[in-house]
């Protein structure tokens, strides 16, 4: 055999090595994250997006007290489950961040995508460095921005791949409830649950993304299934919930994130 054969060889070699921890090591993560033997602890890094005084005030005074509704939801719910394990998350608020996250791309296009992806997972990784903690099993990294100077915000996104969130909120006491519904949509995303609303109308896919698909009459439904984001009223409208109160864990996602078998 040749020397440049055998090369060749060793580096396929090593590569499917690399491609085989990768492969692992996704495995190990994803059963740790889902087995709920122990709490998962969740680290909220706060960003100050627009740089603004007031985005400035709101993040100076975030305290553990400000997530705990998040907590108290999944304790709740994981009751409502049988699940053995009483607390299944615990939130720390992190240092804040003086640097944005990667940018989503604006095409759904895959490699897009995966690159993305990767930088977000670098970018996370790197940016970490000041807390002090236990090891955080999920980063939530939330961009707040002050609402007299973005309107709209952009989308949020989990990821089940790094274990990490990048959530999009408003920087005022009125909506603090509301923000941690996303955060929440999207702690859930990073261990396996799935979106259960119409991409195009953002209304919620029947029967999977309703709280109580068996209600009669169906309309208007009381609250909201997590992974939907609203409260459907009619077949074309829905509300938001104001607060982690008005949403429930539905049968899929429980089954999605490992609480049902």
């Amino acid at each position: 055999m040749s020397t440049a054969s055998s090369f060749k060889n060793i580096r396929i070699l090593l590569l499917l090595c690399g491609l085989l921890f990768v492969v692992l090591n996704a495995w190990q993560v994803r059963a740790r994250t889902t087995s709920w033997e122990a709490p998962l602890w969740v680290v909220v890094y706060p960003i100050n997006a627009d740089g603004s005084e007031t985005t400035k005030n709101y993040i100076d005074k975030l305290q553990h007290h400000h997530f705990e509704s998040i907590e108290t939801f999944m304790a709740e719910q994981a009751q409502d489950y049988n699940l053995s394990l009483s607390r299944p998350v615990t939130v720390k608020v992190g240092p804040q961040i003086d640097e944005l996250p990667p940018r989503p791309p604006e095409s759904s296009n895959i490699l897009a995508v995966m690159w993305w992806s990767l930088k977000t997972r670098y970018w996370a990784s790197s940016i970490t460095d000041q807390y002090q903690g236990p090891p955080a099993d999920i980063q939530m990294f939330v961009v707040y921005y002050d609402p007299e100077r973005k309107r709209v915000l952009d989308h949020s996104l989990g990821l089940q791949k790094g274990l990490l969130g990048v959530v999009n909120a408003f920087a005022t006491r009125s909506v603090t409830e509301y923000n941690n519904v996303i955060i929440t949509h999207e702690l859930l995303h990073t261990v396996g649950a799935s979106d259960k609303y119409n991409f195009q109308t953002h209304q919620s896919v029947f029967p999977q993304g309703y709280a109580q698909p068996d209600l009669y009459p169906l309309y208007p439904q009381n609250k909201g299934e997590v992974m939907s984001g609203t409260i459907p009223v009619s077949d074309t409208e829905s509300v938001h919930p104001r607060s982690l109160h008005d949403i429930v864990i539905g049968k899929v996602t429980a089954l999605e994130i490992n609480w049902l078998q």
